[in-house]
């Protein structure tokens, strides 16, 4: 079961991103919730934060002609009751089909009464990629 649900959430989230969608990737996010890339942590309290900031992130997206978002792979386990850390390995492709970026990120997803939002995620290079417990399969 929470492997269906996760499967669910990342592929809502996948799916958001493909389309630009701000409400569709917001509501895959816990609020308060933060994100951290090599460069910068960014804590998102509202949602006026999470929509400026994956507008932002959009905006670099557009300009690479972003043409697909595929997960090379993904694996989740069980930290508590309500906690799982998931690991994805993401290939982001331009409009000429060339991989334009490629990471790892770690997911903390919070299990609030059966419901799943992100409340940590972690971007790093390749090869600090996790391989957790169970497979999440795409």
């Amino acid at each position: 079961m929470s492997q269906i649900k996760l499967q669910q959430l990342f592929k809502s989230y996948q799916n958001a991103f493909l389309q630009y969608d701000l409400e569709g990737v917001s509501v895959c996010y816990h609020l308060p919730c933060t994100l951290n890339t090599p460069d910068k942590v960014v804590l998102l309290s509202s949602q006026a934060d999470c929509l400026e900031e994956f507008g932002t992130i959009f905006t670099q997206l557009k300009e690479a002609k972003t043409s697909n978002i595929i997960v090379k792979k993904a694996s989740f386990e069980l930290v508590s009751k309500q906690l799982y850390l998931v690991c994805i390995d993401w290939d982001f492709i331009d409009g000429q089909g060339q991989v334009f970026a490629d990471f790892t990120a770690i997911y903390h997803v919070l299990d609030n009464e059966g419901t799943l939002k992100i409340i940590n995620v972690i971007s790093h290079e390749l090869d600090s990629s996790l391989i957790l417990t169970k497979p999440l399969s795409w």
